[in-house]
C-alpha cells in the first residue's frame, strides 16, 4: 500500500537533486566536449567540495543500507566497517598525493593510464582496467538497490519507478558529467547528517517507550544493548581473523575502486587530498552511528521482507518508527538513502567509462579518435554501464548481485601492486606484476566459489577457511589472494629483472610523484 506523505517529500527531494544534476553542467563550467573536463571536472575541486565528493564516493546507499543489515543479521562482525575505514585514511594522506602528483603532470585521466605510462605494459594498463570495470559494475548495481529497497518500503512496487530513477540519473550523468554527483553530494551529505543525528535521538526514545524502561535516550541505549543477543553483541574468538583481514583488506581495496581514484584525481591540488584524510574520518563516525541502527532494528522487532531480507532492516525500522505525525520524516530518511545512491552510481559509471574509453576503446580500436569523440563515446559508455547494472538488478536474484559486489572487493585488490607498488618503486617487473594479477584473481574467485550455504550454494561469502600448519584461520578471501599475488611478484621480479629487454620502459621521473610548491593559496571550494 503506498504511503502518499512518505512519496511525497521523497519526490520532492529526489526533483531537487535532480534539478541540480542539470544545472550542474554550468558550475565551473568547462568544455564538457573533452574528456578531461567531463570525466575529472577539470581537476578543479578544492578541499571542500573534494571532502562531499569523496564521501558521497565511499559512504553509498549500500553503506547506510548493508551494514546496518549485516550488523542486524550477523552482529558485532558488521562494525569492522569502523576500523576499515579509519585505517585507510593514513593510506590516502600517504599514497593518493603522488598519485594526483604524476597523473597531473602527465594529464592521465585512469589509474590505468598511469600504470601503463609506469611499467610500460599495455597488457597490465588493460588488466588493471579490466579488473576495475568488472569489480564496479555490480558496485553500481547494489547503489540501485538502495533505491529498490525504499521504494517497496513506501509501497511502490515493481521494476518501473527504479528504470525512472535510472533514467533521471543516466541524463544528468551524461550531460554534467563529475560535475552533477560532486553538486549533489552537497546535500547528500547535509541530509544524511540531519536524518542519522534524528535518528540516533528519536528511535532510542521510541524503544524507550515501547519497552516500558523509562522515556530518555540514555535509557533507550541501555535498553538496546540489553536485550542484543550476547552472540551478537560480542565477537567469537573465531571471528577475530575474519573481523581484521576484513577491516585490512577492504581498506587496500578501497582506493584501487576507479571511482576513488576518480575523486582523487579530481581535486585541484595533493595539498587538498591531505586534508580530506584528515577531514574524512567525520564520516566514520557517522558509519558507527549507522551501524547501530541495525542493533536498534533487531531490538525494535523488524522482519525480514522478501525479497529484500536482512537489507530491509534501516527501512523497516524507520517505517516502524516515524508514524503518525512523525511519518514525513520516513520519507526524509528514504530520500537519503536513495540521493545517497545516485552520487556513488554516478562516480561509477563516469569512472568506468574513463577506463574503457581511455584504455581499451582508444588503446586497441580507435587509436586516432578526437578529444570530442573519446568525451563523446564515454558519455555513451556511461549509459550502457547502468544498463548492466540495471539489469543485474531486474534480471538476477538480489542474492546474486550481492555475491558479485563481494567478489568486486576480491577483484579490485589485486590490482594494488600494480599501482601502489609502481608509485614508490620501479623494481617491480611488469611481466611478474601481471602474473601475480592474474593468480590472485583465479585463487580469489575460487576461494569465495568455495563458500555455500542453504541459499547460495557458491559464492556465499568472501571469507575463506585458509588451512594451515594444522591451524584453521578464516579470514577475508581478497587478502589471502592478494598476498599469494605479492610473493608471485617478488619472486619473478627478481627472476625476470635479470632479462633487460623485458623490461618496459618508464615516462615518469622521480620529481613528477613529488607536487611542486605553489606561492598562492589553494582554494578550498
Amino acid at each position: 500500500m503506498l504511503n502518499w506523505t512518505e512519496l511525497s517529500v521523497f519526490i520532492v527531494l529526489f526533483a531537487l537533486v535532480t534539478v541540480l544534476g542539470f544545472v550542474a553542467a554550468r558550475w565551473r563550467r568547462g568544455d564538457l566536449n573533452q574528456l578531461n573536463e567531463w570525466g575529472l571536472a577539470g581537476r578543479r575541486f578544492g578541499t571542500l567540495v573534494t571532502w562531499f565528493l569523496l564521501g558521497g564516493d565511499l559512504y553509498t546507499a549500500y553503506t547506510f543500507v548493508a551494514v546496518p543489515a549485516l550488523v542486524y543479521a550477523s552482529g558485532a562482525i558488521g562494525f569492522f566497517a569502523l576500523p576499515y575505514t579509519i585505517i585507510v585514511y593514513p593510506f590516502i594522506f600517504v599514497v593518493m598525493p603522488r598519485l594526483w602528483a604524476v597523473c597531473r603532470k602527465h594529464h592521465y585521466i585512469t589509474v590505468s593510464d598511469f600504470v601503463r605510462g609506469r611499467h610500460g605494459s599495455g597488457g597490465l594498463a588493460l588488466a588493471v582496467a579490466f579488473t576495475g570495470i568488472l569489480a564496479t559494475m555490480p558496485y553500481i548495481a547494489l547503489q540501485l538497490v538502495g533505491i529498490q529497497v525504499v521504494l517497496g518500503a513506501m509501497g511502490l512496487q515493481g521494476d518501473l519507478p527504479l528504470i525512472i530513477a535510472f533514467l533521471i540519473l543516466a541524463a544528468y550523468t551524461y550531460f554534467s558529467g563529475l560535475r552533477a554527483p560532486a553538486m549533489i553530494a552537497l546535500v547528500k551529505d547535509a541530509i544524511i547528517y540531519i536524518t542519522i543525528i534524528v535518528a540516533i535521538i528519536a528511535i532510542p526514545i521510541y524503544i524507550s517507550h515501547t519497552q516500558g524502561n523509562g522515556s530518555g535516550i540514555l535509557n533507550g541505549y541501555q535498553t538496546m544493548f540489553a536485550k542484543v543477543p550476547s552472540a551478537k553483541l560480542l565477537l567469537s574468538p573465531k571471528s577475530f581473523t575474519v573481523y581484521a583481514t576484513l577491516a585490512l583488506g577492504s581498506a587496500l581495496a578501497l582506493f584501487m575502486y576507479p571511482h576513488s581514484i576518480t575523486g582523487v584525481l579530481s581535486s585541484n591540488s595533493g595539498r587538498a587530498i591531505k586534508r580530506n584524510a584528515a577531514l574524512l574520518p567525520a564520516y566514520s563516525f557517522l558509519l558507527g552511528l549507522i551501524a547501530l541502527l541495525g542493533f536498534m532494528a533487531l531490538v525494535v522487532g523488524v522482519k525480514p521482507v522478501k525479497p529484500f531480507g536482512a537489507q530491509y532492516a534501516v527501512p523497516g525500522l524507520f517505517n516502524t518508527v516515524f508514524t503518525g505525525s512523525s511519518n514525513w520524516f520516513a520519507g526524509f530518511g528514504f530520500a537519503a538513502i536513495a540521493i545517497g545512491a545516485l552520487v556513488p552510481a554516478a562516480v561509477m559509471s563516469i569512472a568506468s567509462a574513463n577506463l574503457f574509453t581511455r584504455n581499451i576503446l582508444r588503446e586497441y580500436f580507435m587509436p586516432n579518435m578526437t578529444d570530442k569523440q573519446e568525451a563523446s563515446a564515454a558519455k555513451l559508455v556511461s549509459l550502457l554501464v547502468k544498463v548492466g547494472a540495471l539489469a543485474f538488478i531486474i534480471f538476477l536474484p538480489l542474492q546474486q548481485a550481492i555475491n558479485f559486489q563481494l567478489l568486486g572487493g576480491v577483484w579490485i585488490l589485486q590490482t594494488l601492486p600494480a599501482v601502489v607498488f609502481g608509485l614508490y618503486t620501479r623494481w617491480f617487473h611488469r611481466w611478474a606484476l601481471l602474473i601475480g594479477w592474474a593468480v590472485g584473481m583465479i585463487l580469489g574467485t575460487y576461494m569465495s566459489y568455495l563458500q555455500s550455504n542453504a541459499v547460495n550454494p557458491h559464492f556465499a561469502s568472501s571469507t575463506y577457511s585458509l588451512h594451515l600448519f594444522g591451524q584453521v584461520i578464516p579470514g577475508y578471501a581478497a587478502f589471502y589472494a592478494v598476498i599469494v599475488n605479492i610473493a608471485i611478484a617478488v619472486v619473478l621480479s627478481a627472476i625476470f629483472n635479470f632479462i633487460p629487454a623485458l623490461k618496459g620502459k618508464d615516462e615518469t621521473q622521480a620529481a613528477d610523484y613529488v607536487e611542486e610548491e605553489v606561492p598562492v593559496a589553494v582554494a578550498i571550494g
